[in-house]
């Protein structure tokens, strides 16, 4: 698999998820004191978050803090409590062109708006018959990355 037509640049993002977001935030932004830089819902995607920020510039990593808005619903954004972990891509198409085609599975959505306003996609934590290639049991968000962050990380 050396011919790959892009190339992961660093770690984008935790994802944690739990059935209070104001207890998450109160030990990740009151006690950790851990930067809050924006918040995100959607029915869609059954997400209450907020986002946080460690570090700056194209080095920094986001930290997102997920509720379900409804905890019998899916996706069950709280299971497990660390829901994804995303990662900076300078090529996201190429990327999920060319591991679909070696038998990557994708959950479904496809390329598509994430929380930050990057486009995202995510890998399956487990394969199947048709793409037996997964997360091996982790959710995995690919990113695809600004000009600033392929600059710096690239």
């Amino acid at each position: 698999m050396s011919d790959k037509p892009f190339k992961i640049l660093g770690l984008q993002q935790i994802a944690v998820g739990g059935l209070d977001l104001e207890a998450l935030r109160g030990l990740w932004v009151d006690t950790l004191g851990v930067t809050k830089v924006g918040d995100f819902e959607s029915v869609s995607e059954n997400v209450r978050e907020d986002i946080l920020q460690l570090g700056t510039g194209p080095h920094a990593v986001e930290v997102d803090l997920m509720q379900p808005l409804d905890p019998d619903g899916r996706p069950k954004v709280h299971d497990p409590a660390l829901n994804h972990i995303g990662l900076w891509v300078d090529d996201l198409a190429a990327a999920v062109d060319w591991l679909e085609a070696n038998g990557m599975r994708f959950t479904p959505g496809g390329i598509r708006k994430g929380a930050s306003g990057h486009d995202i996609c995510f890998v399956h934590p487990k394969g199947n018959d048709e793409f037996p290639i997964s997360g091996q049991g982790v959710l995995i968000e690919l990113v695809q990355a600004p000009a600033e962050v392929i600059a710096a990380l690239g």
